[in-house]
C-alpha cells in the first residue's frame, strides 16, 4: 500500500499544523458568518481522532474536547489551544510536563502552566490494554496517579487500549511506551482503524485471530511484543490459575500478576523495570570513581588531571576538555572498576546487559574498532588450512585477518553496478555454487565459515535467513561471520531486526527444535528425487554457528573505536570459549579506554529505552531527503538520489519494489520486499548521483561540501557521494543540507548561462563521460597456481604469498602502463601484496592473485588519489618468474610428499 506521508507521525504532526492553518484562518477574518465554514476543519479532527487514540498527548479526549467547541463555534479559543498542541508537538516538550489535559477549551490557563517535570525527572508511558469503558479508564488513572510521588525521577501516565489490533497499532505508532500491561482477554479487533491509518499498519492486519480463543488471546499478544518491540516490560494480569499457564507464556512476560490484588505492586514493578534497563554498571562505576579523592601513585600523569591543570602550557587543553574526562582516566581495574580481559565486575554486568539487548548469548566489547573485533573473530575460529567462504569486496579487516590465520579464502564475487562505479552485494546462487564445486572436490570439510558484510558500504541488506538455511542445508555447521560495521542500530526496529545475524540466529535455532519443523523436513525428503539437493537443514545435523561484528560507533551513541562482537553460537561453551579468550587476549591492549567502554554501556542504555524511536526517526529523515530531492525541479535536474532499481537488479527483488518514494504515488511501504526479497536497500545509506553536475564524487565531497559548506559525508565513488542519516541526524541538518544542493545547483545554473559556445561542448563531453565512460569493475582473477590451497579448488594460501612478498630478491616493480606489454609476451604477473583503491575502499589485488588484464584496465582509468599497496612511481609489486617457478617446484614436491604419505597410511 502507498501514502503521501512515509510514517505515522509525519501524518499526524502535518494534521495538526494543518488544523492550526484553517482555524487561524477563519479567526483572521472576523467574520461572524465563517464560523459556520468549518467542515474542512471537522474533517481533519476527524482524522485526527483516529490517530490520537493511541497517544496520551493531545490524546482521544483532548481533541474530542476540541471537536466539540469547533461545532459550538469557539474558535478563538480553539486557535489558542491547537497553537499550544502544535508547539509542544513539534518540539517534544510535552514531555517534560506531567499532565496536559485542560478541563475545557475555554479555560484561560496555559497548557504549559501544568506542573512541569524537574530536570532530573524522565516521562514515559505505559500501555494498558483491556476491554475499559471510558469511566473505567479515568477511574483506574486516578488510582495509578495516586501511587505516583512526585519526587520519583521517573513519572508515566497510562494509554489504553481495548483490543489486540489497537495495542500493537498503539506499539508502533507510539515512541512514549516503555511498557505494557495484558489484562486476560481483551477484544480482538479494533472498532476505529480507518483507511487513513491502514497503510501503516500491514504488519497488525495480516495477523490471524480467527482461531485464536479469549484464553489464548492476552499470550499472543505478549508473543507478539515481544517479537516487534522486545525491549519493552510486559505484565500479563490473568484470571486463571498460575499452574495452567505454559512456559512460552512465562518467557514472553517480565512479570505475571494473579488478578488486580495490589495496584501498589504492580506500580513499584513498572518503575523497577525501567530503572534495570536504565542502570550503566561501567558507566555509572567510572562516574563514582572520578568523584573519590584518589591519590596516584601508578602510571598515567594526565589521571585526575593533575599534569594538566597544573601545567602553565597545556591549559587550553584543559579547558577544552573539562575536568570530568581527566577525573575519569585511569588505569586501575579496582576500587569499583574491572578490567576489560578478565571482567568480574561492573565491566561484566554491562557486557551481559548488552548480550540481552542485542540478542546475543555473549557479547564482547572491543575499544580498538571492528577491525580488531573482526581479526578477533577469525583467529578464534579458523585455523591455518581451513577454507572460508569470504566476500571479495569486505572490509580489508578480513583480509588482513586471513593472513594472520593462515586460512584459504575462496572469493565470492558480488554483481556490478557499473554505471555508478560500484560493486553490489553476493548473490545466494553465487554461493550455493561454490560450497557446491568444493563438495564436489571432496573439500567441503575443510570449508569453516562464510563471510560476508551486512549491510554493505552502499547500504545493500541480505536476506540473513534465506541464506543461512540454504547453506546449512549443504553444511550443517557451517559458522557464519556478519561483518555489521554499519548495522549496529538494526537490532532496534522490527523492519530493519529480521535481516540481522542475532535476530535469524535465535529465529532459526526455535525452528530447527521444533516438531512442526522435523516433520516438515520428514515429508519434504520423503518425496525428494533420487538426484536432487535438499534446500532444507537436516534437524538432527543442524548447528546455529553465527557471530557479528558491530561498529557501536559508527549508529550509535559511542566513542570512536567504540565495538561490539555478538556471538548466538550453540558450541560455544564447548568448541570456542577458551580459543575465543586467547584470541582476545592477543588483540586487545591491557590499557583499555575507559571513555569508549563507558559510551559502549551507555549506547546500550539508548537503545533500549529509545531506540525504536530515534531509529524510526533516522529512516524518517532520510526519506524526507529523498521526497525533497525527487520532487524539487531544480535540484532533480543535477542531483538524483539511487533508488532501489538502481542499486539492486530485478531478479533479487521477487516483490518488485523499485523506489521507496515518488512524485506520483508517494511512498511505497517497505515491509514486504524486506521480508521476502533477496536485497533490500537500507534508506538511511542515500548514494547522491552528481554527475549532471559534471563535477567528479571526490570533488564534490572536498571542495564544495566540506571546505565551502562544513558539511562532512561519507565515502565517494567516481561520480556519486554517500549520505547517511543516523539516530543523530536532524531535521535542521536536512534542512540545511538541501538548501547547499539548492545553492550548487543555482551557481550551476549561472555558470552554464554564461558559457560560450566551446565551453558548453567541454562541459556536455565531461558530463557525458561522468554519466556513460566508466570503468568497468574488474571481478577476483584467480590465485595463481603457485598459491593455490589445492590444485583447481576453489581457495588461495594467501598467507604464504603475503610473507614471500617481504624477500626483496623475489619480487620486482613494472609500471602500471607496461603491465599489458607484458601480459602481451606471455609473462604472469602474480601480486605481492593487497592493492586498495579508495574509492571502492577494498582490495582489488590480494597476495598471490594473478594480475588480470581487466585489473589493469581498471587502474589505469581509475581517477583517484589514493591507492594503498601501489606506489605510482615505482610500478606494480609482484613476483619474479624465478620466484614462481621456485614455489610451483616446491608446491609439486610438496603433493608428491602427501601422496606418498597417503599411500604409506
Amino acid at each position: 500500500m502507498v501514502s503521501k506521508h512515509y510514517n505515522i507521525n509525519q501524518l499526524r504532526v502535518d494534521l495538526w499544523n494543518d488544523l492550526k492553518e484553517e482555524v487561524n484562518y477563519l479567526v483572521s477574518q472576523n467574520n461572524e458568518s465563517l464560523k459556520n465554514e468549518t467542515e474542512s476543519i471537522l474533517k481533519i479532527l476527524n482524522h485526527l481522532s483516529s490517530i490520537e487514540n493511541y497517544f496520551v498527548f493531545p490524546g482521544s479526549q483532548l481533541t474530542q474536547q476540541i471537536i466539540n467547541a469547533v461545532k459550538k463555534g469557539e474558535l478563538k479559543a480553539v486557535s489558542r489551544r491547537i497553537s499550544e498542541i502544535v508547539s509542544l508537538l513539534v518540539s517534544y516538550d510535552y514531555r517534560n510536563y506531567a499532565e496536559l489535559k485542560p478541563k475545557s477549551i475555554d479555560s484561560k490557563d496555559s497548557l504549559r502552566d501544568k506542573a512541569k517535570l524537574k530536570n532530573s525527572q524522565i516521562s514515559f508511558e505505559v500501555l494498558y490494554v483491556e476491554d475499559f469503558t471510558e469511566k473505567e479508564e479515568d477511574f483506574f488513572r486516578e488510582k495509578a496517579n495516586e501511587l505516583v510521588d512526585s519526587r520519583d525521577p521517573l513519572v508515566y501516565d497510562l494509554v489504553f487500549q481495548r483490543s489486540f489490533q489497537d495495542a500493537l497499532i498503539c506499539l508502533f505508532f507510539n515512541y512514549d511506551i516503555q511498557a505494557v500491561i495484558i489484562r486476560y482477554a481483551p477484544l480482538k479487533y479494533s472498532k476505529t482503524i480507518t483507511d487513513l491509518i491502514k497503510p501503516f499498519i500491514q504488519n497488525v492486519l495480516k495477523i490471524d485471530l480467527s482461531k485464536v480463543t479469549d484464553a489464548e488471546l492476552g499470550p499472543l499478544l505478549g508473543q507478539y511484543i515481544k517479537q516487534f518491540r522486545p525491549e519493552l516490560d510486559i505484565y500479563y494480569i490473568t484470571d486463571k490459575s498460575l499452574t495452567h499457564i505454559n512456559d512460552n507464556t512465562l518467557k514472553s512476560f517480565r512479570r505475571i500478576f494473579y488478578r488486580m490484588e495490589d495496584l501498589q505492586e504492580l506500580h513499584l514493578t513498572i518503575l523497577s523495570g525501567i530503572n534495570e534497563r536504565y542502570k550503566t554498571p561501567f558507566f555509572s562505576a567510572i562516574e563514582d570513581y572520578s568523584k573519590r579523592p584518589i591519590s596516584v601513585f601508578h602510571a598515567m600523569p594526565i589521571s585526575r588531571g593533575n599534569s594538566v591543570f597544573k601545567s602553565r602550557w597545556i591549559t587550553d587543553f584543559g579547558r577544552f576538555y573539562g575536568r570530568n574526562i581527566f577525573l575519569a582516566e585511569t588505569s586501575a581495574t579496582n576500587g569499583g572498576l574491572d578490567s576489560l580481559l578478565q571482567p568480574k565486575g561492573p565491566l561484566s554486568q554491562a557486557k551481559n546487559k548488552a548480550a540481552k539487548a542485542f540478542g546475543a548469548l555473549h557479547t564482547f566489547f572491543v575499544t580498538n574498532g571492528t577491525s580488531t573485533a573482526n581479526k578477533i573473530v577469525q583467529q578464534a575460529l579458523i585455523k591455518p588450512g581451513d577454507v572460508v567462504l569470504v566476500d571479495r569486496d569486505c572490509h580489508k579487516s578480513h583480509h588482513y585477518g586471513l593472513v594472520l590465520a593462515g586460512a584459504y579464502p575462496a572469493y565470492l564475487g558480488s554483481y556490478h553496478i557499473d554505471k555508478y562505479s560500484m560493486y553490489g552485494a553476493v548473490p545466494l546462487k553465487t554461493i550455493t555454487e561454490k560450497l557446491t564445486e568444493l563438495k564436489r572436490a571432496g573439500r567441503l570439510d575443510k570449508v569453516k565459515m562464510l563471510l560476508l558484510t551486512n549491510c554493505t558500504f552502499d547500504g545493500l541488506v541480505y536476506n540473513v535467513e534465506l541464506i543461512m538455511e540454504r547453506v546449512l542445508a549443504i553444511k550443517p555447521d557451517m559458522v557464519f561471520l556478519w561483518d555489521e560495521a554499519w548495522f549496529g542500530f538494526a537490532n532496534f526496529t522490527y523492519v530493519y531486526k529480521q535481516r540481522t545475524g542475532m535476530y535469524v540466529a535465535q529465529k532459526l535455532y526455535n525452528k530447527y527444535k521444533s516438531e512442526t519443523y522435523r516433520a516438515k523436513y520428514n515429508a519434504y525428503i520423503n518425496q525428494l528425487g533420487e538426484d536432487e539437493i535438499s534446500v532444507l537443514p537436516d534437524p538432527d545435523k543442524v548447528k546455529i554457528r553465527v557471530y557479528t561484528t558491530q561498529s557501536t560507533h559508527k549508529t550509535l551513541s559511542s566513542f570512536r573505536q567504540g565495538s561490539m562482537i555478538h556471538i548466538w553460537d550453540e558450541d560455544y561453551s564447548r568448541l570456542v570459549a577458551d580459543a575465543f579468550q586467547e584470541s582476545y587476549m592477543t588483540h586487545t591492549t591491557t590499557s583499555a579506554n575507559y571513555q569508549i567502554l563507558a559510551s559502549l554501556d551507555i549506547a546500550r542504555r539508548q537503545m533500549e529505552l529509545e531506540g525504536y524511536e530515534l531509529v524510526e526517526k533516522s529512516v524518517e529523515m532520510a526519506m524526507v531527503l529523498r521526497s525533497k530531492i525527487k520532487d524539487h525541479p531544480k535540484l532533480s535536474k543535477y542531483f538524483h538520489l539511487l533508488t532501489v532499481n538502481d542499486l539492486i537488479h530485478p531478479e533479487f527483488r521477487a516483490c518488485g519494489l523499485d523506489e521507496y518514494y515518488s512524485g506520483e504515488k508517494g511512498w511505497d511501504r517497505l515491509e514486504n520486499a524486506w521480508e521476502k526479497d533477496e536485497f533490500v536497500l537500507d534508506p538511511t545509506k542515500l548514494t547522491l548521483s552528481v554527475a549532471k553536475t559534471g563535477i567528479m564524487g571526490d570533488v564534490f565531497k572536498n571542495d564544495y561540501l566540506m571546505n565551502r559548506f562544513d558539511i562532512q559525508i561519507n565515502k565517494t565513488s567516481r561520480n556519486t557521494v554517500l549520505l547517511i542519516t543516523n539516530i543523530g541526524t536532524t531535521r535542521g541538518s536536512v534542512t540545511y543540507l538541501t538548501n547547499v544542493l539548492l545553492q550548487i545547483a543555482d551557481e550551476l545554473e549561472d555558470s552554464n548561462r554564461n558559457l560560450n559556445k566551446r565551453e558548453k561542448e567541454i562541459n556536455d563531453k565531461h558530463i557525458y563521460s561522468l554519466m556513460h565512460d566508466f570503468p568497468p569493475l574488474p571481478d577476483f582473477s584467480e590465485f595463481h597456481s603457485s598459491f593455490l590451497s589445492a590444485p583447481g579448488v576453489p581457495g588461495g594460501n594467501i598467507r604464504e604469498a603475503y610473507f614471500l612478498g617481504y624477500e626483496d630478491n623475489l619480487c620486482e616493480y613494472i609500471l602500471l602502463e607496461d603491465c599489458l606489454q607484458a601480459m602481451n609476451n606471455h609473462k604472469v604477473l602474480v601480486s605481492t601484496s593487497f592493492v586498495i583503491p579508495y574509492p571502492p575502499g577494498f582490495p582489488i589485488l590480494v597476495p598471490g592473485q594473478v594480475v588480470s588484464k581487466e585489473i589493469v584496465e581498471f587502474m589505469l582509468a581509475l581517477d583517484v588519489k589514493e591507492i594503498h599497496g601501489y606506489r605510482a612511481n615505482l610500478g606494480l609489486k609482484v613476483f619474479t618468474e624465478s620466484a614462481l617457478n621456485r614455489k610451483n617446484s616446491l608446491s609439486a614436491m610438496g603433493a608428491m610428499l602427501a601422496f606418498q604419505n597417503l599411500k604409506d597410511k
